[in-house]
């Protein structure tokens, strides 16, 4: 059975409260509940993982080294301010995708730059939560 690790980056734990418009009304703990049944559903075992510190998130992609076959990530903020974050996928050589709930080409200026998606395999951008599933039908082929 195939293991991914899913990270996701600042401020998604404020989903169904930060920018409805944006993002709607679904809850962190929705989409948490939601990616454990896609997992479930194309037999992959997932470990979820949430943290609003950059360091936090470099800590869990190099602990992940040996450990998963795969890494869903969506950088929220960090997508375009961190090199960190993409050097530590480069680093441990796991096959990730980068996924964002919102259409970031669509959005503000600065958000059309991702540090991240030259470490990641694929990106998924404006499916909502059906992103996430997405990307774990395409780590678990």
């Amino acid at each position: 059975m195939k293991k991914i690790l899913v990270i996701n980056g600042p401020s998604l734990n404020m989903l169904g409260i930060r920018e409805p418009e944006i993002y709607g009304t679904a809850t962190f703990s929705e989409l948490e509940e939601s990616i454990r049944n896609w997992a479930s559903e194309l037999g992959v075992e997932v470990k979820l993982f949430q943290s609003n510190h950059e360091g936090a998130i470099i800590d869990e992609i190099q602990a992940a080294y040996g450990k998963f076959d795969g890494i869903v990530i969506n950088p929220a903020g960090y997508t375009h301010t961190s090199v960190a974050i993409p050097d530590a996928i480069k680093a441990v050589g796991i096959p990730a995708v980068e996924v964002h709930i919102s259409d970031v080409d669509n959005r503000e200026d600065f958000r059309r730059i991702s540090y991240v998606r030259s470490a990641c395999i694929a990106t998924i951008k404006g499916k909502g939560f059906p992103g996430y599933r997405e990307a774990l039908e395409i780590l678990s082929r």
